[in-house]
Parts: C-alpha cells; structure tokens; sequence
C-alpha cells in the first residue's frame, strides 16, 4: 500500500515537472513564435466576421447581445478554453422614432422645412409620440450657457462644440474626444437642470459624413429630457441660421428604458502551469450600440482577445500563470460587466497579476501603454525587442490607464494594460452606423493578436512581480 501510495505520487510529480519543464516561458524564441504565429493567422478576423455580419448590433440586453455571448462561449469551448458565463444585470435601454426639422428661421421660403439627421442618446428621455416643437438656443461652451441659461427655459438647447481633429490627425484621439464627449455626457442635464426642453449636442467625431454619434448621457438625479446627437453640417447649420435670427425645430425622439435584464460576461480561462492559480486577463467590450454592427466598438478587439487563446492552442503551449479571456458586458451603457466582475472577485484581487484591455479599434498598434511603476519599466525590454519586427515595440507608462471595464480592477492595484493604436480616424466611426466590417485592416486584426498575445504571455510569465498599480494610491 505505502509502496504503491509513494509510487502515484512520484509519478505525478514527475508528470507535472515535466509539464512545467514543457513551458518554454519568455525566451527570445517562443516570443517570436508566438509572435509569428499570430501574424500568420486569420483566425481572429473570421470571429471577427462572425459578430459582425452573423449577428449585427449587440447593446446590452438585446437579442443581438445574447447572441454573441453564446457564440464566442461555443468558440472559446471549441479551443479547449473553460469557459464560465458570469451573470450580470443590464440596462436595456432602445430607442424608438427620431426626427428633426427646422420648421422657422429668419428667411425660410413658404413650405420649406429642413431635416436635421439626428439620434438619441442612451438615457435620453422621450418627447410626446406627437414630438415637440420649440425654440432652438446655440451655445458653443459650457461658460457660454452658463451665461445664458436663464433664456433655455422652454427651448430645445444645441450645445455646437465642435470635435479637434486636427488634434486627433497628431496623435491626440483621446483628448480631443475627452474634451467634446464632456458636452455630451453633462450637456444635457445641465440643460433639464435650466427647464429646457430638450438638448442636442453636435456629434462627437472628426468625420463629416452627415452621420450622427450616439453615446451615453447622464442625468444622474435629474429627469431626463429628450437627448440627442446631431451631425456636424447640421450643427453648423442651425448655428449659421441662428445667426440670421429666431430658429424653431420640430423634434420627436421615443426611446424607452426596459427593465433591466440578464446577461453575462463571457470568461475562458486558459490554464497556467505553477501559478495556475494567478491570473493574467486579455480582454475587450462585447456589447455595441445599435446604429451599426460595432465593428471597431469592440469586435475587432474582442476577437483579437479570443485570437491569444487561437494562437496558444495552435501552439500547445499552457503559460505559468492562467490567462483568462473576458468578453465584458454592457461597457456602453455604464461598464456594467467590469463593475460586476470586480465585485465578484473582491476576494481574489491579489491573485490578478495583470490586466488587458483593447478599446480603442482597430487601427495599428505601435506598442503597449501600462499602469505599472517606474521600476517595472526595465522588465519589458525582452518584450519590446520581441515587437520590434512588427512596430510595435513603444512601452509608455502612465500612472493611471482608465481604461473602461479595467477601471475597478486598476483601482484596486492590478497593472493594467492596453495596446498603444493608431486612432487618428477611430472616431469617424464611433457609435456610427458606419462602424461596420468594412473598415476593419485584416492586417491590424493580426498586429492586434501578435501585440495581445506577447504580452499575455510575457506577464503570465514573469518571475518578477509588477507592484501594485500606481493608480491604486490615485484619489478620485
């Protein structure tokens, strides 16, 4: 009995050494595998085609939404992934007629009325079915309607801010988009706040398309108003016309919110070796808006996520730490999906060695920002010389990343992660009905996978630990 006890457990000892000696870990050589095979592989741009032509537009609590969550479960099982869906309660928020015209104005012709393209935003309130017909007020900055809010009182507020793509043209996507999206996020409370109608903000883009943004608002306690985005050539018209004298608009929005509804968040762990039971997350937003099919907001990146698993299976090869995908839910309307994870895991924060997230489309990466601190900095040179071939070997540290669905596991101390991508024209499709398959690089799809699959593996395995986050100390 005993000799036979002492003989199983030899023989899973060494099976298990010899399953640790099989995981090459951050040589020269298996980064550049890795790499390479990831380059070489289609398989993240047919996921990719899938979510999007198979499925379309994915908001949160949709039939849509459903649909991807048991799609990229079924193909996470198919690699041999363990796959958990993770239950989360989501706002199910849709929008119902909307419609604009510019019904008087300073020199309109008799039975002229011009169309204003336009689209809700997400918790915007509803006009009547009939809609509603009011004066228009132009403002062009928030020191401006603050100025002048005693005149919105019964008007429909235009806050006509425009987005600086020449800023966004120079490597600056991201202030340029934090300064305009503020005038949507705050616009239109602030409006309700003054007895306004309603509000439209000019859409949050560089692209002149005559193609509307949608995106969320928030009225925090305040009762929504009829809330929208209007294109950039309408904004500057009803400014132009505003101008010339009084401006009335006939508005009709009806978007509804439903009672929240089941979801989940999709998680496929690929098992470590030795410290299985510490986790590497690589991750992207499943859910889109309902204008388009949410090509560059998130599938791209969702499906480069999934392509890491795609490309260590092709491989064989098990990292010494657990590399988990997450498929977040509902990051449009509010991050839903992170904040319940999170919470979830409370417990288990520390085991979170690091985390990934891809949200900012599909452009190319040129390398990987992180939340980790100065002394760290030395530890990802053997993995910027593995990038180097490909362009994208930039490390840029910031203290704190706030990268959406990331946002509650940063504060809690875990180094966060996200590729460094070309977003110079990401925002003339965001929350666009053109962010379609289309205007998807497959080329950029593969940089995404080799970019997200070298670094999954690198921090899964290091034997150097990172430190908390920066942004663990950061007071909000």
């Amino acid at each position: 009995m005993n000799f036979a006890r002492h003989t199983l457990a030899a023989a899973a000892f060494l099976l298990a050494s010899s399953s640790f000696a099989a995981t090459p870990g951050n040589t020269p050589a298996s980064l550049a595998q890795i790499r390479d095979t990831a380059m070489a592989s289609d398989y993240a741009y047919e996921r990719l085609a899938d979510l999007t032509d198979l499925i379309g537009p994915r908001p949160a609590g949709s039939p849509g939404a459903a649909a991807a969550i048991n799609q990229v479960a079924d193909a996470m099982r198919a690699l041999g992934a363990k796959v958990t869906l993770q239950p989360v309660k989501v706002p199910h928020w849709v929008r119902g007629v909307e419609t604009g015209e510019l019904v008087e104005y300073a020199g309109r012709p008799n039975g002229v009325a011009q169309k204003v393209v336009l689209t809700a935003l997400g918790n915007s309130g509803a006009t009547p079915q009939a809609g509603l017909r009011a004066p228009v007020l132009v403002v062009h900055s928030f020191d401006e309607f603050k100025a002048r809010s005693a005149e919105a009182k019964g008007k429909i507020v235009l806050f006509d801010v425009p987005f600086d793509q020449l800023a966004a043209d120079r490597g600056l996507a991201g202030p340029a988009y934090g300064t305009a999206v503020a005038y949507r996020g705050a616009g239109p409370r602030m409006a309700a706040e003054a007895g306004a109608l309603a509000a439209l903000v000019r859409s949050v883009g560089g692209a002149n398309f005559r193609i509307p943004h949608t995106g969320l608002t928030n009225f925090g306690t305040v009762k929504p108003i009829p809330a929208a985005a209007v294109t950039t050539e309408d904004a500057m018209l009803m400014t132009r016309l505003a101008r010339r004298g009084p401006l009335t608009m006939h508005l009709t929005v009806t978007p509804q919110k439903l009672p929240d509804a089941d979801s989940f968040n999709v998680i496929a762990d690929w098992p470590g070796t030795d410290k299985a039971d510490e986790v590497v997350i690589v991750s992207g937003h499943l859910d889109s808006w309902d204008l388009a099919t949410g090509a560059n907001d998130d599938a791209s990146e969702v499906a480069a996520a999934m392509g890491v698993i795609e490309t260590l299976r092709k491989l064989d090869l098990h990292p010494r730490r657990t590399i988990r995908l997450v498929a977040w839910m509902s990051e449009e309307q509010g991050g839903h999906g992170g904040i319940g994870y999170a919470g979830a895991y409370k417990g288990e924060v520390e085991k979170h060695f690091a985390a990934i997230e891809s949200d900012g489309g599909s452009g190319r990466p040129f390398g990987i920002q992180a939340s980790v601190g100065k002394a760290a900095l030395p530890l990802f040179t053997p993995l910027q010389q593995a990038l180097l071939p490909i362009g994208a070997n930039v490390f840029k540290r910031e203290d704190e990343l706030g990268t959406g669905d990331l946002f509650s596991l940063e504060q809690a101390g875990v180094p966060s992660f996200e590729p460094l991508i070309d977003t110079s024209t990401y925002f003339h499709y965001h929350h666009t009905p053109a962010d379609t398959l289309d205007k998807v690089d497959p080329d950029n799809v593969r940089r995404h996978v080799a970019v997200l699959s070298s670094l999954a593996w690198y921090l899964a395995n290091l034997d150097q630990p990172l430190g908390r986050a920066p942004a663990a100390t950061v007071a909000r």
